[in-house]
C-alpha cells in the first residue's frame, strides 16, 4: 500500500527505501551507530513534530503544552532513575550542543580547557582547534602513553597542577579501555577545576552496569542518546542539582529555542527500554561480541591499540600491514562492511587518511549476532583487508556478508 510519503514525494521515498536496504543488507560496524527500536522510531515520527514548547514543564512560552509536559517529565524521571542523577535536561539537540552548554555553565570564553587529544581518542568538542571548543577557549591536551596507549594520568595531574584549567573534560570517541573517573576527579580538585565527562559512546554500558558511572565524580555529564544507548539522535545533560538552574537557562533561552518534542518522546521511550532487564543482557552481549572480534583480529596478526578492548569498540593499527585507514574503510565498504577510518595515537598520517580503523559491535548486537557470528565477521574483515584492490574478491565477501546479515533482519515490518 502506498504511504503518503510515496505519493507526495516519490524521490525521497525511493532514497529512504534504498537506505533501509543498505542497513538491512550490510554489516554495520561503525562504533557510533546503532539500530533504534521500532518504538523509538515511531515516537520520533509523531505529531509532536508540530508542537512548539519553549521553556520547561509547567513553565512554557506557548499554550497547549499539557501533553508534551507529561512526555518531558517522563523522559527526565526515567533518565534520573537510569543514571542515578540529581538533575537531568533532555532538551539538547545533540551531544556537541550538550558539551557547549556544559562548558558555558562552568567557564567563560578565554578560560583554559584541558581535554583529550583528538588523535589519542578524544572528540572534536574536547578542544580541537577547528571546533567551537578550540575557538572559544584556550586549550591544552592530555593523551596516552606511548608504551601501552593508556591514558597518562600522571601527565594529566601535572598539567592540572601547572596550568590550573577551569575545566577538565574526560571521555573519548575512540578509546577502547575503561576511564578512571576518580583520577580525573583528583586532577580537577588539584586544579580547582570543574570536571565534565562526555559519556556519549559508553552511556549504554553505564546504564547497563558494565562501565563505571561518571555521575558521582563529575560536576556535569554529557551524552548522546543514540550509540550504545540505542535511542534517537540527540543530547543529554546530567549534573549536580545545584547546577540545574544554570544549565536550564543555558539550554533555553541560552543556546536553543523550542525543543524537538518528537525527539524528546523518542528519548523517553529509549530510557524506558534501557531500564528493562533485557537491556543489561544486551550490553553484556556487546562486550562479549567486541572482545570476540578483537581476539580474532589479533590472532590474524592485526595490532590492536592499547592491546585490546574493555568496551564496545576496538581500534586497529594498520601501519604494520602497510594499509591506511582510508584504504581500509573503502575496501570494507565494497565488501558490505561499514566501519570508519580513525586516527591512532601518534599517527603519522593526516586526519583525512589515518593509520587506524575503528570497529564497534553495538549495532550487530542489536541485530542478534553473537560470538559465532562475530567469528565470521572477523573473517570477512581480515579477508577484505588482505584483498584491498581485488574487486572480485571484495564482491565475493559482500555476498557472504549480506547472507549473514540476512539471517538477522532489521526493521522487517517497515
Amino acid at each position: 500500500m502506498e504511504t503518503s510519503l510515496e505519493k507526495q514525494d516519490p524521490q525521497i521515498s525511493a532514497i529512504l527505501r534504498e537506505e533501509l536496504g543498505r542497513q538491512r543488507r550490510g554489516l554495520q560496524l561503525i562504533a557510533s551507530e546503532n539500530f533504534a527500536s521500532p518504538a523509538v522510531l515511531a515516537a520520533a515520527g509523531t505529531v509532536l513534530t508540530n508542537k512548539y514548547a519553549e521553556g520547561y514543564p509547567g513553565a512554557r512560552y506557548y499554550s497547549g503544552c499539557e501533553f508534551v509536559d507529561q512526555i518531558e517529565e517522563l523522559a527526565i524521571s526515567r533518565a534520573k532513575k537510569l543514571f542515578q542523577a540529581e538533575y537531568v535536561n533532555v532538551q539538547p539537540h545533540s551531544g556537541s550542543t550538550a558539551n557547549l552548554i556544559a562548558y558555558m555553565a562552568v567557564m567563560k570564553p578565554g578560560d583554559t580547557l584541558l581535554g583529550m587529544n583528538l588523535a589519542h581518542g578524544g572528540h572534536l568538542t574536547h578542544g580541537a582547534p577547528v571546533n567551537f571548543s578550540g575557538r572559544l577557549f584556550k586549550t591544552l591536551t592530555y593523551g596516552v602513553r606511548p608504551d601501552d596507549e593508556l591514558i597518562d594520568y600522571d601527565d594529566l595531574m601535572r598539567q592540572a597542577e601547572r596550568h590550573k584549567p577551569a575545566v577538565i573534560m574526560a571521555g573519548a570517541s575512540s578509546y577502547p579501555q575503561i576511564i578512571d573517573f576518580e583520577k580525573f576527579r583528583a586532577a580537577a580538585d588539584a586544579a580547582q577545576a570543574a570536571l565534565i565527562v562526555d559519556m556519549a559512546h559508553f552511556g549504554g554500558l553505564v546504564a547497563g552496569g558494565f562501565y563505571p558511572s561518571p555521575v558521582p565524580a563529575a560536576d556535569i555529564v554529557t551524552s548522546t542518546t543514540h550509540k550504545t544507548l540505542r535511542g534517537p539522535r540527540g543530547g543529554l545533560l546530567l549534573a549536580k542539582k545545584s547546577l540545574g538552574p544554570r544549565l536550564d537557562a543555558l539550554v533555553f533561552p541560552g543556546f536553543q529555542g523550542g525543543p524537538l518534542m518528537h525527539v524528546v518522546a523518542a528519548k523517553a521511550v529509549s530510557f524506558g527500554e534501557a531500564l528493562k532487564a533485557e537491556f543489561r543482557d544486551y550490553q553484556r552481549q556487546i562486550l562479549a561480541n567486541t572482545r570476540r572480534l578483537a581476539d580474532n583480529l589479533g590472532a590474524a596478526g592485526f595490532r590492536l591499540v592499547s592491546g585490546g578492548t574493555s568496551t564496545h569498540l576496538l581500534l586497529l593499527d594498520l601501519r604494520g600491514k602497510n594499509i591506511t585507514g582510508l584504504a581500509a574503510e573503502k575496501a570494507l565498504d565494497k565488501a558490505g562492511l561499514f566501519a570508519n577510518k580513525n586516527a591512532i595515537p601518534f599517527d603519522p598520517q593526516p586526519p583525512a587518511v589515518t593509520s587506524g580503523l575503528r570497529l564497534g559491535a553495538a549495532a550487530l548486537t542489536t541485530q542478534g549476532l553473537k560470538e559465532p557470528e562475530m567469528d565470521q565477521v572477523a573473517e570477512f574483515v581480515v579477508e577484505a583487508l588482505r584483498h584491498l584492490d581485488d574487486e572480485a574478491g571484495l564482491k565475493n565477501i559482500r555476498a557472504k556478508a549480506e547472507a549473514l546479515a540476512g539471517r538477522f533482519p532489521v526493521y522487517s515490518g517497515l
